[in-house]
């Protein structure tokens, strides 16, 4: 009885499922028999454990988790049971509207590195900097993300990462955090900016200063769980940001939940129409 009650508490539906825990507390699950994914995650173990003796912070160094999925950095803490769902990503969808080409690229957002410009404290990086490893917003301070995943999910939380100056605020030329975001799931395609204002938002969630760790530079959008249970596809639609800026900067997306079935290729190709 015990045994089940452990299963059911870790929501295991499928064998062999391997849970790894540190201090007490599940920070990653793998469902499924996939000895690739298992070594990766043994790895990073391994990386984890030696920054740790070393005194470091933990996270995994850009060239030790150039692969998406296991090991991946967080900018927050998991909630208990969930594990990071973004390696589902299907890379080959993604769609990211008004964003300016002389900073990352969609997939950017979603590299498996901890960014950048955490390393640089407070004054972050800026345009200048050789390596943009984030996006930014480019003729206002709009953005719109078309995400597909190569599996249905449950997603419980988004971790939103956005590595702005201190005083960006102040300036209205410098890149700022979204505010209000309009979530939508299972679209075939990505929302045009005056479409997404006729389409009710599954979820839209509005941002307070007060929501971003000072260390991490990461938000959690907390979803309505009940509605995000099956889902093959997401839209954000980043509204507004912070203050008067038009430029809106994010530097990594993570999700957090649940993987489920593994959906057939023919069902990623994103098309230009609903049918």
């Amino acid at each position: 009885m015990n045994f089940l009650l452990d299963i059911l508490a870790n929501h295991i539906y499928s064998t062999p499922t391997f849970i790894i825990y540190k201090n007490n507390q599940q920070i990653r699950k793998y469902a499924g028999s996939n000895p690739q994914q298992l070594s990766e995650a043994i790895k990073t173990l391994a990386a984890e454990a030696e920054n740790d003796g070393k005194g470091g912070s933990g996270f995994p160094s850009a060239s030790g988790s150039s692969g998406s999925g296991s090991g991946a950095w967080v900018g927050a803490s998991l909630p208990r049971g969930y594990t990071d769902v973004t390696d589902s990503v299907d890379p080959r969808g993604l769609d990211l509207l008004n964003a300016d080409s002389d900073f990352g690229a969609v997939k950017t957002l979603f590299e498996t590195s901890p960014p950048s410009s955490l390393n640089k404290g407070k004054s972050a990086a800026t345009a200048a900097d050789a390596n943009k490893d984030w996006v930014e917003s480019d003729v206002d301070n709009q953005l719109m993300l078309y995400v597909p995943f190569m599996a249905n999910l449950k997603v419980h939380t988004i971790q939103i990462t956005s590595c702005v100056s201190a005083d960006a605020s102040d300036d209205d030329e410098a890149p700022v955090r979204p505010k209000t975001i309009h979530v939508w799931t299972n679209r075939q395609h990505n929302l045009g900016f005056e479409e997404a204002e006729d389409i009710p938002a599954t979820q839209t969630i509005e941002l307070k200063p007060e929501d971003w760790d000072e260390q991490t530079q990461t938000a959690k959008l907390e979803l309505r769980f009940v509605k995000f249970q099956n889902v093959y596809s997401l839209v954000l639609f980043v509204a507004d940001a912070e203050g008067d800026s038009e430029k809106t900067r994010i530097d990594r997306i993570r999700f957090i939940g649940e993987t489920g079935e593994k959906r057939e290729i023919g069902k990623l190709e994103k098309i230009g129409h609903d049918d």
